[in-house]
């Protein structure tokens, strides 16, 4: 496998990131995950004006423009012989001293990488089980608007569902609403409205919970972004999640109890992977 890393293409094993980078000691950094279909990273550019955004946020320069950056990941995935993947870029404040303050640190470090992936069924999205999480998210923090570094909690919530033999967690914020699963944007239907929660609240707002927005739109299916308890999400008609990777996933039970089909959820997984493929 072959890596982008500091403008140069090398391979993984030679791919090797300073101990002192705050990526590594502080989580100081931030990332961004895409599909790439036919050799396409798909809606890339809105992938990086995140990134962009959470860059100036943090007041983490920026070594690449995101047209050099989408020209690297063209070249990447040819070398690597890679068309259908999921692409990776990590930004860091780079190596610096010891300590909190980022005073001195630098240059950025940037990294791409690609990673298999199992290939979409137009038919039906995949299928999951989920479970709710004990670990919150801070409502009303403005860095997550932003694919930061800092995921700890999301991996902790993972690992709360593999310890139950589940796919999926699903968090609460700490004023106890429904915010997102540990790796993806929460929908679900109700009486013929797909809803999902605002950002602002604690969700990530997702790339990919833009594009089922927009294909919503689209197809002339009312949209409703609420606030919404754990207890109420027990009367969705159906349970879906968004996420880069796998676009969307079905939940066909929640700890431990089914969740109702709807067939606007096929519906719209068949537009999107129309839309990927014609991107």
């Amino acid at each position: 496998m072959v890596v982008f890393l500091n403008g140069r293409f090398v391979p993984e094993s030679q791919a090797l990131v300073s101990v002192t980078d705050r990526g590594f000691m502080y989580g100081d950094g931030l990332f961004e995950t895409m599909r790439v279909f036919n050799g396409r990273p798909f809606r890339m550019a809105q992938h990086l004006e995140r990134m962009v955004r959470g860059a100036t946020y943090l007041k983490i320069p920026m070594p690449y423009t995101p047209r050099e950056l989408q020209r690297f990941a063209e070249e990447l995935i040819q070398q690597n012989q890679m068309p259908d993947a999921v692409l990776r870029v990590t930004l860091t404040r780079g190596p610096g001293p010891r300590g909190y303050s980022p005073k001195n640190a630098g240059p950025s470090t940037v990294v791409m990488s690609l990673h298999p992936v199992e290939p979409l069924n137009p038919a039906a999205p995949p299928r999951w089980s989920m479970i709710t999480s004990t670990f919150t998210l801070p409502a009303n923090d403005p860095l997550s608007s932003f694919k930061t570094l800092n995921k700890l909690v999301h991996v902790a919530a993972r690992a709360q569902a593999d310890a139950r033999d589940a796919d999926e967690a699903l968090l609460m914020n700490t004023n106890g609403e429904v915010t997102e699963a540990s790796g993806a944007n929460l929908f679900w239907i109700y009486h013929d409205k797909v809803c999902t929660p605002p950002t602002g609240r604690g969700a990530l707002p997702g790339i990919t919970r833009a594009v089922i927005l927009e294909i919503c739109q689209a197809l002339g299916l009312p949209t409703n972004k609420r606030v919404i308890k754990r207890e109420a999400l027990r009367n969705a008609d159906a349970i879906f999640l968004s996420q880069s990777a796998l676009g969307m996933i079905t939940i066909e039970n929640l700890d431990g109890e089914p969740v109702p089909d709807s067939p606007l959820v096929e519906k719209i997984y068949r537009t999107y992977c129309d839309m990927l493929a014609r991107e």
